[in-house]
């Protein structure tokens, strides 16, 4: 493969792990916001908590994908956003939203705190359904037909679903006492919509899409991709034991948490299988989407810097304040 070919195909995979690391980031604070409404006022302050040193930043890796795919491959981000221009513009009311909850909802008077609640729930649920919606239409190309539209609709419920599980996870290991006990019924109830869902979204993507049709249903391609959806199932399953067991508010705490980052993995790495090489499935491939090679390389040095200096401070924000959540706290 030429530079020329290359470069493409490292952009692709960079754009792909922005989005994965988002996905899952990002993914376990807006489920945290779709549980607000279900927790007592002590415990929405725990819950904001233990997002609030995290939830801001993990939406730069939302910025450095969609920035990728318009730099790298702009032919394909214009035919993207004209079509998903609907949701996209929701998912940012909804991320707005969020921001403004967030800030108002420590200095509102004691009142109009659970109208901020609500926005910050609203915000998180507006966001998560958007990008289901954007997702199910993304893997089938933007096809029309109400098939297609019913396809995107199962999964704009089925992401919110697996964020609640993923948060529910997280609030497992930042929690403890009575509100890390409703983390487990909240992991317990979103499992099996999750599982139910995923089930549907596996059996139906192949009839919604020849070409993934042809990828995973080929010989000898479906023995070899049978590990992906057999160690799923496994994480699925491991995940719903530990959260039946008695460990999982002691040393197991971080196992379900764990688990559903490994779906939501095992998931992006069958997705990119699907797709590549396409940007747009059936419609454009990364070397018809590219940017100049030229171009491509002095981006390529830009992502160089840029890219170890987001995973950097990511790493140490975490680190820095991993462990239990402590009073909420605004500068």
């Amino acid at each position: 493969m030429s530079w020329a070919q290359a470069l493409p195909v490292v952009f692709l995979g960079l754009m792909g792990l922005a989005m994965l690391v988002y996905v899952v980031l990002d993914g376990f604070d807006l489920g945290v916001g779709l549980l607000l409404h279900r927790a007592s006022d002590a415990q929405k302050d725990t819950m904001i908590a233990s997002i609030g040193p995290f939830w801001d930043a993990n939406e730069t890796w939302l910025v450095l994908g969609v920035g990728i795919l318009l730099i790298a491959f702009p032919k394909a981000h214009g035919m993207v956003l004209t079509a998903l221009y609907l949701p996209v513009a929701l998912m940012l009311v909804g991320l707005i939203l969020r921001g403004v909850a967030f800030d108002f909802r420590v200095k509102a008077q004691a009142a109009r705190k659970p109208l901020w609640n609500f926005a910050f729930f609203a915000g998180s649920g507006i966001a998560a359904a958007s990008q289901g919606w954007m997702l199910g239409r993304y893997i089938t190309g933007f096809a029309p037909g109400w098939e297609y539209q019913l396809f995107a609709a199962v999964i704009m419920m089925l992401l919110p679903a697996a964020y609640v599980l993923l948060a529910a996870g997280w609030l497992l290991m930042k929690t403890e006492g009575e509100l890390q006990q409703q983390a487990v019924r909240w992991g317990q109830i979103a499992w099996p919509p999750v599982v139910l869902g995923m089930g549907l979204i596996s059996l139906a993507t192949p009839w919604v899409s020849t070409t993934v049709r042809e990828r995973w249903f080929s010989m000898p391609e479906f023995i070899a991709l049978l590990p992906i959806p057999l160690l799923t199932l496994a994480a699925l399953v491991v995940a719903r034991v530990v959260l039946n067991s008695k460990q999982v508010r002691g040393r197991l705490c971080w196992l379900p948490f764990a688990m559903v980052v490994t779906v939501f993995v095992l998931g992006a790495v069958g997705l990119a299988y699907s797709l590549f090489p396409y940007v747009v499935i059936d419609r454009m491939t990364i070397w018809q989407a590219a940017s100049a090679t030229e171009a491509l390389a002095v981006i390529l040095f830009g992502c160089a810097i840029t890219v170890p200096m987001i995973v950097g401070y990511t790493i140490y924000t975490y680190r820095v304040f991993w462990g239990k959540a402590r009073a909420l706290t605004y500068a």
